[in-house]
């Protein structure tokens, strides 16, 4: 492992890391090698403010005598997109940046800008490079040609040794700090440390890490629950973990948190990072479970952040910054705080404007011919095709440029920091879905899939953060703009349909369910152009169905849930949507039965083979009730994991959740918001709340589970693939029935 740059040998950024005069880059070459070796970097910032304001920040700094550089500059203000006056700052040590940003702050009447980046990734920003960026050292100490693009698909990735480990069993965090035994698997080679001899334990996960020498460790609740256990054991025998490649270099641990978004809580938890090497949690990153290592990968470069770092971030931060990167490339200023807030407005134009996206209540029941049409990433091609931008909303200058039904209107005459950021994500995840859909390669197709939903999640959260109160670069005048366009292009697609002889399903925000006698595949993409010319707006045939099931509400029949169907394309692919398949708090066994359903009756092709297939079902249906009714169904199968929206102390209703939490905190383990527990009904019906429900953390043969109440979910889940609105297929049972006999009583 080399600590200085050999000239002319080509490999790939992977991090950078402040030190006292720049930055220490690492590299793995492409033989495998691993070098560090320092980059010159001084990092800036700005201040505004009144010249009283800016002499005493000189004085301050001054009084500090920090080695650093002062002048008198223009940026670019974003608002106003007009040169602004300002003080830049430079830093020449790193190491003192943030304590430099922090005595300038203390000055009254000042606006600081580029102040809270973090240095990796401003680092970054100004020198072009990016992580897992193909480059090649020159003769030029500290100089960097770049090979790559962060918008290249094709760029190779590094040959990376990943070393797997897990707990085997997992062994829950609550019992009482035990190691039990890890799992570990590199090269396809599987082995397990038994954890029974602490000393010999610590050793030969030692001896592991030298001769295999991993450059990524891939672990299942690494950062709050294995490695934690591991430093806990190395401090008290006194034997040091090898987990960095460099000697003397601490480990980076973050504390837990709980933050709010998109309508639930969510709990992170404390980060472990490594130096040299990388460590990856799939339980505690969303992009990794979501999208897997390539995905991981592709966020990476594009968004500029380093690996390790993104992979316990949220989406939102990698799209703040992908716009910061720009913003500095464009010498626009990067407000320390959101800086602009919402204009004033009455009641009557927040009832106009303040509105979501459009929704078409599905027809409930069963529907033959039916083909769905979606826009392709509908909000974000919005904000790039119409300019809608924080600054380019409501202008100055183009006020006839009005957005239909709403108050606001968009420039016309200067391109919008947001939309420039996403035109060429747009283009990339299209170009990777043309590679996916034109190659015969299996495993390329789901490379390119992993990285376009990689990208796909960016774009996602593009429109969210474009509302969100504490953004960067947000306002809500702009996300409403987006939200009234999407109406308007919903409308605009369905009369077009319509008049082709369609008849509209369902709808929702950007996805449209048509249905017509012998619908023909050739027709539905001459009406995708069609809308696709009218709208401006990409979209495409999703697929043509056999059918499609779109579910009552539980409460009005008469009534269908938006996002709840179960559908089988042309293809034999099934559809899932809103159902307890799909969701993750549901019990294993439930979820398995459910599938077994699924599974049966998509093999119908029709309204007809689907009834015939229903007596079968059933008797699936009623084997999975006799399980739990006799008592045969394992534990672990009924487990359910739910998440807590407050801490335990917290709630007032004695939930499930709020049962086991609090059964938690009495144990010394109090749960954080955001967090799951997992936990098994053991008395749904009993007046003691403490017996009703039993953390499975802390489940023991003392303890049976509640049968009724299982079946009672198992029902719920299945009774909707049993019994559709508009499609008897069985006639009501006699009130005296059972609630199974019920469900299963034939004519």
């Amino acid at each position: 492992m080399a600590l200085v740059s050999p000239p002319n040998r080509q490999g790939w950024v992977l991090d950078a890391t402040p030190i006292s005069r720049g930055m220490l880059l690492w590299m793995m070459l492409e033989q495998g090698e691993h070098i560090f070796f320092p980059v010159p970097f001084r990092p800036r910032f700005y201040a505004s403010g009144p010249e009283m304001a800016l002499e005493r920040i000189k004085q301050r700094l001054r009084q500090r005598n920090f080695q650093l550089a002062l002048a008198h500059t223009e940026r670019i203000e974003l608002f106003s997109g007009a040169p602004y006056p300002v003080l830049e700052i430079s830093v020449f040590s790193p190491a003192d940046f943030f304590d430099v940003v922090r005595t300038v702050a203390l000055v009254k009447d000042i606006a600081l800008y580029n102040a809270d980046i973090p240095l990796p990734q401003l680092y970054f920003y100004e020198s072009g490079l990016f992580p897992l960026a193909l480059c090649r050292t020159t003769h030029i100490p500290g100089r960097i040609d770049l090979l790559d693009s962060p918008w290249a698909t094709d760029t190779p990735l590094p040959p990376f040794r990943i070393l797997s480990i897990e707990l085997e069993p997992e062994i829950p965090a609550a019992r009482e700090g035990a190691l039990g035994a890890l799992s570990i698997e590199i090269d396809g080679e599987r082995r397990v440390l038994d954890g029974e001899d602490p000393r010999e334990f610590l050793m030969t996960f030692n001896a592991v890490l030298t001769r295999n020498d991993p450059d990524i460790i891939l672990s299942n609740r690494g950062d709050d629950l294995i490695f934690p256990r591991l430093l806990a054991l190395s401090s008290r025998l006194g034997i040091p973990l090898l987990l960095n490649r460099t000697k003397g270099k601490a480990l980076s641990s973050g504390r837990d948190r709980s933050f709010f978004s998109y309508g639930r809580t969510i709990f992170r938890a404390g980060s472990v990072s490594l130096f040299g090497r990388w460590h990856l949690d799939r339980k505690n990153s969303f992009i990794l479970g979501e999208a897997g290592l390539s995905g991981l990968f592709e966020q990476s470069r594009v968004t500029r952040i380093p690996v390790q770092h993104l992979a316990r971030t949220s989406t939102g931060t990698g799209i703040t910054s992908m716009q910061m990167a720009y913003a500095v490339s464009a010498g626009i200023l990067v407000p320390l705080e959101k800086s602009s807030a919402e204009s004033f407005r009455s009641s009557l134009d927040l009832i106009k404007s303040d509105k979501g996206g459009m929704v078409f209540l599905p027809r409930p029941g069963f529907h033959e011919s039916v083909a769905e049409l979606d826009f392709a990433s509908m909000y974000p091609s919005l904000m790039a095709t119409f300019n809608i931008s924080p600054e380019t909303v409501n202008c100055l200058c183009c006020t006839t440029n009005r957005i239909p039904n709403s108050t606001h209107h968009l420039c016309t005459r200067r391109k919008g920091l947001v939309p420039t950021v996403l035109e060429s994500l747009l283009a990339k995840r299209r170009l990777y879905k043309e590679l996916k859909n034109t190659t015969d390669d299996p495993d390329l197709k789901g490379e390119y899939d992993r990285r376009q939903g990689a990208l796909k999640w960016l774009l996602v959260v593009s429109f969210g953060y474009l509302g969100y109160k504490n953004a960067r670069f947000g306002r809500v005048e702009a996300h409403e703009c987006v939200t009234a366009l999407s109406r308007e292009k919903l409308l605009q697609a369905k009369e077009i349909a319509e008049n082709r002889g369609y008849r509209l399903l369902h709808g929702i925000v950007d996805s449209l369910w048509l249905s017509r006698p012998g619908i023909d595949e050739a027709d539905c993409r001459r009406l995708a152009e069609e809308i696709t010319q009218e709208t401006g707006i990409p979209i495409a045939l999703e697929g043509l169905y056999r059918w499609i099931i779109f579910f009552s509400s539980t409460k009005r029949e008469r009534l269908a849930v938006p996002n709840r169907y179960f559908g089988v394309f042309r293809s034999g692919e099934r559809k899932v949507r809103g159902i307890e398949v799909r969701r993750s708090d549901t019990p294993l066994f439930i979820s398995d039965t459910q599938e077994k359903l699924l599974d049966h009756l998509a093999y119908a092709h029709t309204l007809q083979e689907y009834r015939t297939r229903i007596p079968a079902a059933r008797q699936l249906l009623e084997e999975a009730v006799q399980e739990i009714r006799q008592g045969r169904v394992p534990v672990a199968r009924l487990v359910i994991r739910k998440r807590l929206s407050k801490s335990p102390e917290s709630y007032e209703k004695r939930s499930f959740q709020a049962i086991v939490a609090q059964e938690l905190a009495a144990r010394g383990r109090s749960p954080q918001p955001g967090e799951r527990v997992a936990y098994v009904i053991t008395a749904a019906d009993d007046p003691d709340p403490a017996s009703r429900a039993r953390a499975y953390d802390t489940f023991s043969p003392d303890y049976t589970y509640d049968r009724n109440a299982y079946e009672r979910l198992l029902l719920r889940a299945c009774e909707p693939l049993l019994d559709l609105p508009g499609m008897p297929l069985r006639a009501k049972a006699p009130p005296s029935r059972k609630p199974l006999e019920a469900l299963l009583w034939k004519r």
